[in-house]
């Protein structure tokens, strides 16, 4: 018996194993982190899918559900302003569509405060992606921007009518 040949045969299956679990928990480290955001092509997949069921739009958010056969919800904002989330199972079948109340998120903005609030929350953030500009109905704040950076954390930030910031924290 060739003991050397029965060793490298060990160490290849080893190595492979090994590899394999590697790869395994990277694809899912990458499909949906800690905080249930969900990236790369499940992301795209279910952004697309609910973009399709509100008859266009654009994918503000997709995380993991936690609730019993819900597998994503989707935040999307529409080409007419709204925001809707759509929630959908496993197989990207739509659950349910549910409107954001506009009473509870305050007066719209117009596309010239959206995108002024963006800039000045993205500039204190050191850039990265807006996720949401909305007004606000804290005191002394007129827009609450929710922006990603480039490290992936999500930071709140509070601006004044002139798109000042009057506070900026990160989203845990």
């Amino acid at each position: 018996m060739n003991t050397a040949k029965l060793r490298s045969k060990r160490v290849i299956v080893t190595t492979a194993a090994v590899a394999a679990l590697a790869v395994g928990g990277g694809v899912w480290a990458t499909a949906a982190n800690a905080d249930g955001e969900v990236s790369g092509g499940d992301r795209d997949k279910a952004g697309n899918a609910a973009v399709q069921a509100v008859g266009g739009g654009t994918v503000l958010d997709v995380e993991t559900s936690d609730d019993q056969g819900e597998a994503y919800e989707v935040d999307i904002r529409k080409t007419d302003g709204s925001e809707v989330e759509v929630v959908l199972d496993k197989d990207l079948k739509v659950l349910s569509r549910q409107a954001d109340d506009p009473d509870a998120a305050g007066p719209a903005l117009t596309d010239a405060q959206r995108t002024s609030a963006g800039k000045a929350a993205l500039d204190a953030v050191g850039g990265g992606t807006v996720l949401d500009v909305e007004a606000s109905d804290d005191q002394g704040a007129a827009y609450e921007a929710e922006v990603r950076d480039s490290g992936n954390k999500e930071w709140d930030v509070e601006l004044d009518e002139a798109f000042k910031v009057l506070n900026k924290t990160e989203d845990n």
